[in-house]
């Protein structure tokens, strides 16, 4: 039987570090990180976060490594509801990208930390 998204998240073999926008916002002010988000165009255009970078989850693995090839430089993903950006951060985990973090917030809450 497959498993439901909830089980997905849950087998996930290591911890997705999860923060705030707020949090992200200061943490990209000290590091340089990259602000990715995985939603499709269409939702995108509708609760633009004119910060990030749009990559859907669909083509991030073929897209980040022509964009980013340091592993260890952070990365911060977001979505609508954290779980595809959580399903993208263990994608990039085991492609060896090593400070892989999930923002948990509303889309409304991240664009306007990061107005």
């Amino acid at each position: 039987m497959p498993k439901t998204i909830a089980e997905r998240l849950a087998s996930i073999p290591f911890d997705i570090e999860k923060i705030t926008a707020q949090e992200a916002h200061q943490l990209i002010g000290t590091d340089n990180g990259l602000l990715i988000d995985v939603r499709e165009p269409q939702e995108v255009a509708v609760a633009p976060v004119p910060a990030a970078i749009n990559i859907p989850r669909g083509i991030l693995e073929m897209k980040i490594i022509a964009m980013e090839g340091d592993d260890n430089r952070p990365i911060y993903l977001h979505c609508a509801s954290a779980v595809r950006a959580t399903l993208c951060a263990e994608q990039l985990r085991n492609m060896g990208y090593t400070n892989v973090k999930v923002i948990t917030c509303e889309v409304k809450q991240i664009a306007n930390a990061f107005a």
